[in-house]
């Protein structure tokens, strides 16, 4: 059997925590800031961890880990 490719778009979004966790980065961080609240974007900051369903997704387009 061939490898299966990553997906190039899951190497640059995500990484894994020592537990095995998706890190990503917070939604609704990318354009429009002017119109969030400063406590909006504030809370924004940093790096989220996904929950377990979209999880197993990213680990589906990650075949061999990230």
């Amino acid at each position: 059997m061939p490898k299966l490719k990553t997906k190039s778009g899951v190497k640059k979004r995500f990484k894994q925590t020592a537990k095995g966790k998706i890190k990503a980065a917070q939604v609704g961080k990318r354009h429009g800031m002017i119109k969030r609240s400063p406590k909006q974007v504030r809370q924004l900051r940093g790096t989220a961890t996904l929950k377990d369903e979209n999880a197993k997704m990213v680990k589906g387009w990650a075949p061999y880990g990230l």
